[in-house]
Order: structure tokens, then C-alpha cells, then sequence
């Protein structure tokens, strides 16, 4: 059964962008996996609630998702493919001879594993519906791989009740949660001698402690210590490519963010960036040696740091 992404976030269809931004700030700092170390549950709605909101803060992405549902929820979705596909079942009287095609397959640039299905779909149609080359239905079932497996692309091996030997599944690099892979002919046989079903695989990411995608781009949050902050430093940051040095400005101040340009995810021929922003962290113990050192620091704080904030 497909899930409303809103009823996820708590909202309703006519809230604001700001209403949703609120509603995930609130969930995510409840269910992230940090505040519930080992909690199964915890993490299946955080990851739940993180795609809902990569979904309904991105407006393209809402509109389509209004318009489409799930179906529109994989980057790659051919919106105008779809709307004619709809047109072509409605002009055929609600749909193909075989009735297993759905929009699902109106997808571009995914490759042949994505399922981009839909030079078949006029030709499914134009068969009718007394075909006695009738499909076998579509088998839908769930993977579920790592944060860093989906940006850099994995292969999976099923082992499927139909055959004896072992299937691998390609997953592409930059794969999101929410995309479908269609494997021909791993679906249910048909009952009247045509050919089977197909198998429809949902990928599933689990979330990372510290990253976060927002489409293409990565967000990181960098601890720093005060004296990083207020000195400068060099600090190793890890990217897909492998670590880079990134300069820490003097004076960084806590939630300051730095783009790593083309350090992002990369999906096809686009890229995106690798936004760092820093955290100043301080000691957790306490010490009178602490406290002189922060009433020392106080003293340079000649200014109101709050002048101006009011609503």
C-alpha cells in the first residue's frame, strides 16, 4: 500500500514549506539513529521521514508527487511520458492487453535494468484485451543497501524461489531511496502460457549518522574545537572520492558552511556539491580551569551578539 508522504511529516497538502521544514526538524531530532543507538523502529521512521521531506521541500518534486504520487518520487521521471501514457490507456478504454504495465515504467535515462519501459507500453496496448498472449502479473518486493552502496553504485545477489542459481542485481551509482529496478521474467507465470511477470525491486537506503542528501548535493556536519574554530585549521574530510583537505577559516563560527564544488553525488553526466557546516564543539566535563578559561574568553565579548534579533 503506498505511503502519504504527508501524513508521514504530519501535515496536509496545504501546508506551507515552512510547516514542513518545522514538522521534520522536529521528527528528525526525535527518531535520528544517534538519540536511539540500536532502535530498529527509530530508524525505519527516520529514514521514512527523511524521504518524505527530500520530497515535499523540493517544489518540482511536491508538484509532481501531487500529480503522480509515488510514481514520481525516483529522480529520472518522465513527467510528460506518463501523461501520455495516461492519455494512450484512457484512449484505449483504462488500459494495455495485459494489464501489469503502469506508469512506474515511464522513467528516462535509467538504463535497461531502470525499466524504461515505455516504447513497450503502446504496443502492449495495441494488442487488446482478448491477447492470448496474456503477462503474468509483476512480483513487488524490497532491498535494502547502505547509505555509501546507493552514491557509489553496488551489485546485490538474490536468490530467487523460481530459479537454482543466484541473480545479481546491478544498482547504479547515485541510486535514492524510493527507485525501482525491473528484472523481466522473475515474476509470476502466466496462467494461460504467456510469458511471466516481471520482478519489481523498491530500493531502500538505510540513513548515515552524518551525511544527508538533498538530491544530488551532500550536507555534513563537521565538529570542530574552539580552537579550530578560532585559529583556523586543516582538517581531512572524507568525500566519495577519497579524503580532502579542507581549510577551516579563522574565526569560523558554529552552523558557518563551506561547498566542496563537484564532491557531491554524481548520477549520469550531473554532480552535485558537498556542503560542510561546522559545529563547534566544547569539552564535556566540567573544570575550574573550564570556567576561568570561558570567563577569560567572556572579556572579548565587547559586543551585543543578539542586537537586532527580534520578530
Amino acid at each position: 500500500m503506498a505511503v502519504d508522504l504527508y501524513q508521514e511529516l504530519g501535515v496536509d497538502k496545504s501546508s506551507t514549506e515552512a510547516d514542513i521544514k518545522k514538522a521534520f526538524k522536529k521528527l528528525a531530532s526525535k527518531l535520528h539513529p544517534d538519540k536511539n543507538p540500536g532502535d530498529k523502529r527509530s530508524e525505519s521512521k527516520f529514514k521514512a521521514v527523511n524521504r518524505a521531506y527530500q520530497t515535499l521541500s523540493d517544489p518540482n518534486k511536491r508538484a509532481l508527487y501531487d500529480e503522480f504520487g509515488e510514481n514520481a518520487l525516483r529522480e529520472g521521471f518522465d513527467a510528460n511520458s506518463a501523461r501520455a501514457y495516461q492519455q494512450a490507456q484512457q484512449s484505449y478504454g483504462g488500459g494495455g492487453g495485459n494489464g501489469s504495465v503502469h506508469v512506474e515504467d515511464s522513467f528516462s535515462g535509467g538504463g535497461a535494468d531502470l525499466g524504461d519501459l515505455f516504447g513497450d507500453l503502446f504496443r502492449a496496448t495495441s494488442r487488446g484485451r482478448g491477447s492470448a498472449r496474456v503477462k503474468g502479473s509483476d512480483v513487488a518486493s524490497e532491498i535494502t543497501i547502505e547509505f555509501a552502496q546507493a552514491l557509489r553504485g553496488t551489485e546485490v545477489v538474490l536468490q530467487l524461489q523460481d530459479v537454482g542459481e543466484p541473480l545479481t542485481v546491478r544498482i547504479p551509482p547515485g541510486a535514492t531511496d524510493g527507485d525501482r529496478i525491473r528484472l523481466s521474467g522473475h515474476g509470476q507465470a502466466s496462467p494461460i502460457g504467456g510469458p511471466p511477470g516481471d520482478l519489481v525491486l523498491a530500493i531502500r537506503v538505510r540513513p548515515h549518522a552524518l551525511l544527508e542528501r538533498r538530491g544530488l548535493d551532500l550536507h555534513l556536519d563537521l565538529p570542530i574545537t574552539i580552537g579550530e574554530g578560532y585559529r583556523g585549521a586543516k582538517i581531512k574530510v572524507p568525500t566519495l572520492n577519497g579524503a580532502v583537505t579542507l581549510t577551516v577559516p579563522k574565526r569560523a563560527q558554529s552552523g558557518q558552511t563551506l561547498r566542496l564544488k563537484n564532491k557531491g553525488v554524481q548520477r549520469g553526466a550531473n554532480i552535485g556539491d558537498l556542503y560542510v557546516r561546522f559545529l563547534v564543539r566544547y569539552p564535556e566535563q566540567d573544570s575550574k580551569e573550564m570556567d576561568n578559561a570561558v570567563d577569560d574568553m567572556e572579556h572579548f565579548m565587547n559586543v551585543d551578539i543578539r542586537a537586532g534579533l527580534e520578530l
